[in-house]
């Protein structure tokens, strides 16, 4: 059975306008934090020009797997293990990194690692496309 997160239903359509914008002249996304896979088959599937290589921590890989073979999408990736802590990462570049609901769920060390991560890997003028239930001066802005 596939893992269902009720919020990716919610926010996908959203995400997904701004994904088609930032990502047009991009080939190849590294997203960390796959969690169940919804977000990974919904925006491969409409964003096919794009390689979409999933990752998280091997506990959520199986959910993960059984969302992208219900899609039978080509242009996304099996799960790499990938704890934000952990060095080196599986991965050596990206042309962009796509993480959505993840560094509020982290402690301050590993948010911390995730961006310092993300930095050794992103090849320049690369995209780190971050989303969460972030506020600014006390106003939510996702």
């Amino acid at each position: 059975m596939k893992p269902f997160a009720e919020s990716c239903q919610q926010n996908r359509d959203p995400i997904l306008e701004v994904l088609r914008i930032e990502l047009a002249g991009k080939s190849r996304l590294l997203e960390i934090g796959s969690g169940t896979g919804q977000h990974a088959v919904y925006f491969a599937e409409h964003l096919p020009h794009l390689t979409w290589r999933t990752s998280d921590q091997a506990v959520h890989h199986e959910g993960i797997r059984a969302w992208i073979e219900a899609s039978g999408l080509s242009n996304v990736l099996p799960p790499l293990t990938l704890d934000v802590t952990m060095e080196p990462w599986p991965v050596e570049s990206a042309e962009a990194v796509f993480s959505a609901n993840t560094a509020h769920i982290m402690s301050w060390p590993m948010v911390e690692a995730f961006v310092s991560g993300v930095g050794r890997i992103l090849a320049r003028g690369g995209l780190f496309l971050l989303y969460g239930p972030f506020s600014y001066r006390g106003v939510h802005t996702s």
